[in-house]
């Protein structure tokens, strides 16, 4: 029983850099899928791809992707004003740094926010019937961690990995509204450290400017990995920014 519960430095090592691979991929497809290709039509994904990413999200975060883009929309429709559901200037910073889940959740189970910002987004067989059920991908990613690590280090993982992302995603939210440089006079802030732990998601008041485009970057030492996968997913036929929208294309 005892070595159930038990593991060596090795393993703990190997664990918390799978922690930071998930938290990178859930990253990625949150800005390449849920952000810049559902939320804001920046680019087109080939289905195959599209359904990669919309797996991982559910698998990695449990997050519905209609859900967050209708929350997303609607942040922008309002930003930094009243109506804006996480911002830092209406319901105060340290309530959306620390917690912007409550506050995601408050709208996301709003019927009227979900009808009104996703009458473009229908939904398919597979939101129906599987990634709707947020909770199971949860449980999937969970047994996945257990059954890899065992169940001490396994929960520590999952437990790891679910709170890494939530504080990044609140940072977006919280701080990338609050510090940080801006190239343009909008609310938003760019911050380079935390564009570089989220695909290119801190490059925000780059992104509040141009909503519509799939590059957040705009300077050269400005990292964004989210637009160097669009790119390369591009070079091979696999992707297309819209190219009304796309800077630089």
């Amino acid at each position: 029983m005892l070595e159930w519960v038990t593991f060596s430095m090795r393993e703990f090592a190997i664990a918390m850099i799978c922690v930071f691979v998930t938290v990178q991929i859930s990253s990625l497809c949150t800005t390449v899928y849920l952000h810049r290709a559902l939320s804001h039509r920046a680019v087109t994904l080939h289905p195959a791809v599209e359904w990669v990413m919309r797996f991982l999200i559910w698998l990695t975060t449990g997050i519905d992707a209609r859900a967050w883009a209708a929350v997303h929309r609607k942040h922008h429709k309002f930003s930094d004003a009243e109506g804006d559901p996480h911002s830092p200037y209406v319901h105060g910073f340290w309530q959306i740094q620390l917690g912007n889940l409550h506050y995601y959740r408050l709208e996301a189970a709003n019927p009227e926010t979900i009808d009104r910002y996703t009458r473009d987004i229908p939904r398919d067989w597979w939101e129906r019937n599987v990634f709707s059920s947020t909770w199971a991908g949860n449980a999937l990613d969970a047994a996945i961690w257990v059954i890899a690590f065992g169940p001490v280090l396994g929960v520590i993982g999952v437990l790891l990995h679910f709170a890494l992302y939530i504080f990044l995603n609140s940072s977006i939210n919280g701080a990338a509204h609050w510090i940080g440089y801006r190239n343009y006079p909008n609310s938003a802030r760019n911050l380079w450290v935390l564009a570089l732990l989220t695909m290119g998601e801190g490059l925000h008041n780059n992104h509040h400017e141009f909503p519509g485009s799939s590059r957040f970057s705009q300077r050269w030492w400005e990292i964004d990995a989210g637009w160097y996968t669009i790119a390369a997913l591009r070079a091979f036929g696999l992707a297309k920014p819209t190219p009304s929208l796309a800077l630089g294309d």
